[in-house]
C-alpha cells in the first residue's frame, strides 16, 4: 500500500506592504478585501486545508480575516504580536517574548473561539532555546525553521538562521535546550521546505522555473522518505496596491544588513505580485494535486505524528 504524500500551505497574514517595503494599516485592508478572498477561493477549488498564521497587531485591527479562514475550515495559528523587525521574537528578552506568544495567542482565540497551538515567528527569526518559551505559553507546533535553507543572508536575523544548516529535514520532536534539534520536548517542528532555494511564495514569483526545479528535486526526496512539503506564502503578495514613494525604508543596523536585507531584498520580492500571482500557486496547487498529495494543517500533521509516536511505543 503507498505510502500517503502530505502537503502543507502555510500563510503568514500581516499588514506588511511588499511594494511600499513597510508596515502599513492599509495594507491589511488589502489583505481583508483582496488577498485573502483570492487565496481562500483558490484553497477550495482544490480541497486545501491549510493552515494561517496570524500577527496579533492585523487580528486586532482586522478580526474579520481571522474568522473567515476559520469559517472557512482552515487552522489559526499565531504569527506573534507584531512584524516590526525591532521586536522580533530573537531579539526580545524571555520575558516579552511570552507576554508576546501570550497575548497573541489570547486575541486570536477570543476571535475564534477555539484553541491556537501552532506559532510561526515573524521573518522566521527564533533562538536555540526558544521551543521553552513556546511550551510556556500554550503552544505545541512551531514552523520557524527551515531546514538546509541558504538565503539567509538576505534577511534579518540570520547568525541564528545559521542552524537551518544541519537542522532535520523532516518534522520532528524538537529538544528541551534546542529548538534546531530532534530531542525529546513536546514541540513538534515542521520545517520550511527548502532545498538551498526556499520553496516559498516569494521564490515562487521571482523565479517560477527555478522554484519548480526546487520543488522536483523536493518531490524526489519526498518519495525516498515520506518527508513532508511546507510551503510558506503570504496572502499580501496576492494584493494590487498603489505605490506611495520610491524611496526604501531602512530598517537593518548597518549597510551591509540595509543593503542585502531592504534595498536588494525589495527590488527581488516585487515581481509578479497582486493578481497575477494566482496562477503561479495555482500550477503548484495543480502538481500537488495530481501526484496524490493530501492537504493537511500543521495541526493534522502534529495529531497524526502523535498517532505514529504512541503506536510505536506499544509494539
Amino acid at each position: 500500500m503507498a505510502k500517503e504524500k502530505y502537503c502543507l500551505i502555510t500563510n503568514d497574514v500581516e499588514t506588511t506592504s511588499i511594494l511600499n517595503h513597510k508596515l502599513r494599516d492599509k495594507t491589511g485592508e488589502y489583505v481583508l478585501k483582496q488577498g485573502m478572498p483570492r487565496l481562500l477561493d483558490l484553497y477550495e477549488r482544490y480541497d486545501v486545508k491549510a493552515t494561517f498564521f496570524f500577527t496579533g497587531y492585523i487580528a486586532r485591527l482586522y478580526p474579520q480575516v481571522v474568522q473567515m479562514a476559520y469559517d472557512k475550515g482552515h487552522e489559526v495559528g499565531s504569527h506573534g504580536l507584531t512584524h516590526k523587525v525591532s521586536q522580533a521574537i530573537d531579539v526580545l528578552p524571555r520575558s516579552t517574548q511570552l507576554e508576546h506568544l501570550i497575548e497573541s495567542k489570547k486575541i486570536l482565540e477570543d476571535i475564534i473561539g477555539d484553541e491556537v497551538v501552532s506559532f510561526r515567528a515573524p521573518a522566521a527569526r527564533v533562538d536555540k532555546k526558544f521551543c521553552e518559551v513556546l511550551h510556556e505559553a500554550g503552544y505545541k507546533i512551531d514552523s520557524s525553521v527551515s531546514s538546509q535553507r541558504l538565503d539567509m543572508f538576505f534577511s534579518f536575523g540570520s547568525l541564528n538562521k545559521l542552524n537551518w544548516i544541519t537542522a532535520p529535514r523532516k518534522a520532528y520532536f524538537s529538544a528541551e535546550d534546542n529548538i534546531f534539534r530532534r530531542g525529546s520536548s513536546p514541540i513538534f517542528e515542521i520545517p520550511i521546505s527548502a532545498l538551498g532555494f526556499p520553496y516559498i511564495g516569494t521564490f515562487m514569483r521571482i523565479s517560477p522555473w527555478l522554484n519548480r526545479m526546487t520543488r522536483r528535486f523536493l518531490y524526489l526526496e519526498t518519495l525516498a522518505n515520506g518527508r513532508q512539503f511546507n510551503f510558506l506564502t503570504h496572502p499580501n503578495e496576492f494584493i494590487d496596491e498603489e505605490r506611495e514613494t520610491d524611496q526604501i525604508e531602512r530598517r537593518g543596523s548597518n549597510y551591509l544588513a540595509y543593503l542585502m536585507g531592504d534595498v536588494l531584498r525589495h527590488k527581488l520580492k516585487v515581481k509578479n505580485l497582486g493578481i497575477k500571482a494566482i496562477p503561479i500557486l495555482e500550477r503548484e496547487l495543480q502538481f500537488f494535486d495530481k501526484k496524490g498529495f493530501k492537504f493537511i494543517s500543521c495541526k493534522d500533521l502534529y495529531e497524526k505524528s502523535l498517532q505514529q509516536k504512541h503506536f510505536t511505543k506499544s509494539i
